[in-house]
């Protein structure tokens, strides 16, 4: 096992992976949070590891790989999750011809299967049985309560490998492997930087010429389903195959994605598929939308919340729809279609970033690989 050190700044999702990473070969690891706890992207989510979204291949293997890793620390760590699995409702011909060309290509690859309508219904009382077609089924999914896990995985590393969290406390420079807040300094044998807020005050520069921008993501939260009704498996609306890379191989999604282009105009307009998770609570989380820019109105827009609500409508029947809370999140997104950005702009010191909104899915497995290749010290 090494004896190094390491320093990581962020306690957000790629923070703890990192931080995981390097305290299973042996590091004596520091996490430096500038919040009295993670409060961003990492807890404004649907707690969704979502591997169907991934293209078969690496990426998918990297999902697997982080799923594997959220499934040991939530057992050793007592972390709720549910491995539910998810459904992608068709209503419509093409949409169903989609999802029989994404079975067929990846079947053997991947736990996924086309249901009948019947079949749908009976892995989800919640799905819309009017005019339904059928359903994609993947049983890869997992939900996590990601406003509690985040900062449960902080305890289970601190309590299981000793990792010190100093909270409250923003680094405002690193210099060489040496990190500073105010008129206190920290040194150890390498740094990660990991949150976006560091990324971008720390190195301005290397920020101002990355190919990144930021996302604003609008979700809400549901009341609890009554008398404990669950509703199964993380339910989406087909918009979703034109949102995520993993559907790209079926040859029908361009010709889909043309009538979407001219019925579902604002809705791509806006960034706006829509789906549904279930918590331990019984309360479902409902999303998104996504706006493009460095800088984002602060204020939600309510006639996309009503949009969400709208087209959830089209492939859910819950019990109780009363929303409970609203609220948004800003994500990094890389603009050259990568999935992350690490960066070494000086030996020792290593950015992770841009993972946008795959984070929950692909971190573990990103730093995992990534701590990996550059130790010789064997997990």
């Amino acid at each position: 096992m090494s004896n190094k050190t390491a320093i990581v700044i962020g306690a957000g999702i790629v923070g703890l992976a990192v931080t995981r990473a390097l305290s299973i070969r042996g590091y004596k690891v520091t996490v430096f949070e500038r919040n009295e706890r993670a409060v961003g992207a990492s807890i404004r989510n649907f707690g969704m590891v979502w591997p169907i979204g991934q293209p078969t291949g690496p990426l998918f293997d990297r999902a697997m790989l982080s799923r594997s890793i959220w499934t040991e620390i939530a057992a050793e760590a007592g972390i709720w999750h549910d491995e539910v699995g998810s459904l992608h409702m068709a209503y419509h011909d093409d949409e169903l011809q989609v999802m029989q060309e994404y079975v067929d290509i990846n079947r053997g690859l991947r736990d996924c299967a086309l249901l009948t309508p019947q079949q749908a219904l009976e892995k989800s009382p919640a799905v819309n049985p009017d005019n339904l077609k059928g359903a994609l089924w993947s049983g890869t999914e997992m939900i996590v309560e990601a406003r509690a896990a985040i900062g449960q995985i902080a305890q289970y590393l601190a309590d299981k490998y000793g990792v010190t969290f100093y909270w409250n406390t923003a680094i405002s420079e690193v210099n060489k492997t040496t990190v500073r807040s105010g008129t206190r300094t920290w040194e150890a044998d390498e740094v990660f930087v990991c949150g976006g807020a560091e990324f971008e005050t720390l190195y301005p520069e290397l920020f101002a010429a990355a190919p990144i921008t930021k996302c604003k993501l609008q979700m809400m939260r549901m009341i609890a389903q009554p008398d404990g009704w669950r509703i199964g498996p993380s339910l989406c609306g087909s918009l979703s195959m034109v949102h995520y890379p993993g559907f790209a191989v079926a040859p029908s999604l361009p010709k889909l994605r043309e009538r979407y282009t001219e019925q579902y105009a604002e809705y791509l307009k806006w960034g706006i598929h829509v789906m549904a998770s279930q918590n331990h609570t019984g309360e479902l989380t409902i999303g998104d939308s996504h706006e493009y820019g460095l800088v984002h109105d602060p204020f939600d827009k309510e006639f996309i919340n009503r949009m969400i609500l709208d087209y959830l409508a089209t492939f859910t029947s819950l019990k109780d729809t009363r929303v409970i809370q609203t609220w948004n999140g800003i994500l990094p997104k890389l603009t050259n279609g990568q999935t992350e950005l690490v960066l070494e702009p000086e030996q020792g010191v290593t950015i992770i970033n841009g993972l946008g909104g795959n984070g929950m899915t692909l971190s573990f497995g990103l730093c995992e690989q990534l701590i990996a290749a550059r130790s010789d010290v064997k997990a």
